[in-house]
């Protein structure tokens, strides 16, 4: 398949687009600069030049697709609906141009916060009020004759090159002195390593079903405070808990998100698309000292 792939130059998309090419496919990258555009031919990836908000890029890149897979998304937490609404109206221009076409449209979306104690399952509805638009977005799709399928992402997607949530935390508790966790560290975080991301994306351009949401998890829920332990004991620093109304003090931006409890099952998604994850777990990976380098 000639796969049209958006943030194939990134951490979880070169991945994704590595993982694509080993299994015969072509991919095409979309490609915001001349550097980034020279990255993917490096790789093995067509550039297509173009931008998430030029929405003629993205429509002259699906049309000559066999399939689309949507990665890129602004993480500007400055401004997340905006970013959000960006998001929403790129999804929406692919699936105008894949509409009655029966091509295959993968996209990433993000687990929600559920309540404390309680595992989110494929298929558990997101509550209302969710920031990001992407699923809602991707699943009404389905019904213009596209096979539209959504893969939620954990919080952490790790491995080498991870520049999200975890080198975050490192730096904090280099700063701080402290590797901290929110509360009593009960709280729990869902992972997968990148490489076995990038499978689940594969399998579901190939076979998802029309309207799946799969969910690319291998740890069901990390305990903050078993993350906050591994990164104290690599920084040799102490560990200690923050009370949660003073997270944001402590981690910043952050705080919020490392203070809820997004625990998730992929079960439904392993038996789907017998997915078998292969990578280390998220603590095997920290211990794995890359991440302290």
């Amino acid at each position: 398949m000639r796969v049209f792939v958006t943030g194939a130059s990134g951490f979880i998309g070169s991945a994704v687009a590595a993982e694509l090419i080993g299994a015969g496919h072509q991919v095409v990258g979309l490609a915001r600069s001349a550097a980034s555009a020279e990255a993917l031919t490096a790789s093995g990836v067509a550039a297509h030049r173009g931008a998430l908000d030029d929405i003629d890029s993205l429509r002259a890149g699906t049309a000559t697709a066999d399939g689309v897979i949507h990665l890129a998304f602004n993480h500007d937490f400055s401004d997340y609906g905006g970013a959000a609404e960006t998001d929403r109206r790129a999804i929406e221009a692919l699936g105008d141009a894949l509409a009655g076409s029966d091509r295959p449209l993968v996209v990433a979306a993000g687990l929600a916060h559920s309540p404390t104690g309680q595992v989110l399952a494929e298929e558990d509805d997101l509550p209302p009020g969710v920031p990001r638009l992407s699923e809602a977005t991707a699943l009404r799709l389905a019904k213009r004759g596209v096979r539209a399928s959504v893969v939620r992402l954990p919080p952490t997607v790790h491995g080498e090159g991870d520049h999200g949530f975890v080198p975050r935390l490192i730096d904090i508790a280099r700063d701080k002195g402290a590797s901290a966790y929110p509360g009593d560290g009960t709280n729990r975080w869902a992972a997968v390593h990148r490489l076995d991301a990038a499978v689940v994306f594969r399998q579901a351009l190939e076979a998802a079903p029309v309207g799946a949401r799969l969910h690319a998890v291998d740890d069901e829920g990390v305990p903050t405070r078993e993350i906050a332990d591994v990164i104290g004991k690599h920084l040799k620093l102490p560990v200690r808990g923050v009370p949660v109304d003073e997270a944001l003090d402590h981690f910043g931006w952050l705080g919020g998100f490392f203070s809820l409890d997004l625990a998730a099952s992929s079960a439904v998604t392993r038996s789907q698309l017998d997915w078998k994850p292969t990578g280390p777990a998220l603590l095997d990976d920290l211990n794995a000292g890359h991440y302290f380098a």
